[in-house]
């Protein structure tokens, strides 16, 4: 408490300025602009989910991710809700479901901070399939200690944290659940702040600073190092803190001025699925007001059941554009959520004016007045579901 542990966090962020102006780095003025933009964004999650949502004991769902606080691959689709627990403990969620498409509670060990995300693992979780609740939405969840009848997840030793993420397949129509947590038996008035419990936060975000952005930039570097417009799917996941029962597809896009990607799938039957953009530092490219993710209710399947979209730089005037908001070069992901079977997508680069010639005669079109009318609805959507 001398002030040693306020200059440590501030020089620890000052080393992250290789993040932008490193080597191998994109140096352009909009790269410039979104890499220091990402290390602003990246530090407020990083408040958010150690102060906030950082206290097993008296626990806070946080919002960790959102469209203004972009990192991680993140999807667009989704909120992504963080809360810490401690594997002795037993939690009580309540509330109310609200009507997202899918959503899971899950716990983890580890830290989405901590770097090492091949030592994640899940220790339980539970989904809409499994929840049971009220009519009109209401539930309760019991998370720890004896199994209990009704809703329940387990805790081990190694559980961290409790993550939850709502998938929203409508934007305009469904609705986030609304919900509190809170530690069975914690005493109140809430214990005062003490200098242990503020040394503890500190130690954790200066973590998430330094092990976490670099693990972010490791994978990130990784996916834009893979052959381009390739994308490789996953079978649907069962742990390692991924969503169960979805199928996740990682590749890289790469698209000149000049040219256009189509990406091609052939669509499974499934709870929805998902086409998004991402830049250099592994944020999803702006979705509120640009078109730069499409998802199942969002996008136009063609009659022989096959979903086209494409990834140009200007609108070609078709719906399915992918706006890829001026990069070239960056991480695009596709997902499957509880596929039938996983179908293997195809992006094929060609010269933007060859779009009438590969695309079916009877592709959907759009208006430049429709397209701006479709995008003030999709950012009055999302400041709906994020509750501005």
């Amino acid at each position: 408490m001398s002030g040693a542990i306020w200059r440590d966090l501030v020089a620890r962020l000052g080393d992250l300025e290789s993040l932008v102006t490193g080597d191998g780095v994109p140096a352009s003025p909009q790269d410039r602009a979104e890499g220091f933009r990402y290390l602003l964004r990246f530090l407020a999650s990083g408040i958010r989910v150690v102060v906030p949502g950082g206290d097993p004991d008296y626990p806070e769902f946080s919002r960790m991710v959102e469209n203004g606080l972009s990192w991680g691959l993140d999807n667009p689709d989704c909120n992504y809700s963080w809360a810490r627990v401690r594997g002795d403990a037993v939690y009580r969620i309540a509330g109310n479901r609200g009507s997202a498409c899918h959503l899971e509670f899950q716990v983890n060990t580890g830290h989405f901070g901590d770097g090492n995300v091949g030592r994640w693992r899940t220790v339980s979780s539970l989904n809409a399939r499994e929840l049971v609740t009220h009519p009109d939405g209401a539930f309760e969840l019991y998370v720890g200690g004896e199994r209990r009848d009704g809703n329940w997840m387990a805790l081990d030793p190694e559980a961290s944290f409790l993550l939850l993420r709502q998938y929203f397949d409508d934007w305009e129509r469904e609705r986030p659940a609304e919900l509190c947590i809170e530690r069975v038996g914690a005493a109140y008035p809430q214990p005062i702040v003490t200098t242990s419990r503020v040394a503890a936060t500190f130690d954790e975000l200066v973590m998430w600073m330094s092990s976490g952005a670099r693990s972010w930039e490791m994978m990130s570097k990784l996916i834009v190092g893979t052959e381009a417009n390739n994308v490789a799917m996953t079978p649907p996941l069962e742990g390692n803190a991924g969503l169960r029962g979805q199928s996740y597809g990682l590749g890289h896009f790469s698209c000149a001025p000049d040219e256009a990607v189509v990406v091609e799938f052939e669509v499974p039957k499934c709870l929805m699925w998902s086409v998004q953009l991402s830049g250099w530092y592994w944020e999803s490219l702006e979705f509120a007001g640009r078109q730069t993710s499409l998802n199942s209710s969002q996008a136009v399947v063609d009659a022989d059941g096959r979903f086209r979209g494409v990834i140009a730089h200007d609108d070609p005037g078709v719906h399915n554009w992918i706006d890829p908001e001026g990069h070239a070069d960056g991480t695009i992901g596709i997902r499957y959520l509880f596929p039938d079977r996983v179908t293997q997508p195809v992006l094929t680069r060609v010269p933007v004016g060859d779009l009438p010639r590969v695309l079916p005669p009877d592709t959907r079109r759009v208006t430049r007045d429709e397209r701006r009318a479709l995008l003030e609805r999709r950012r009055r959507a999302v400041q709906l579901r994020y509750r501005y």
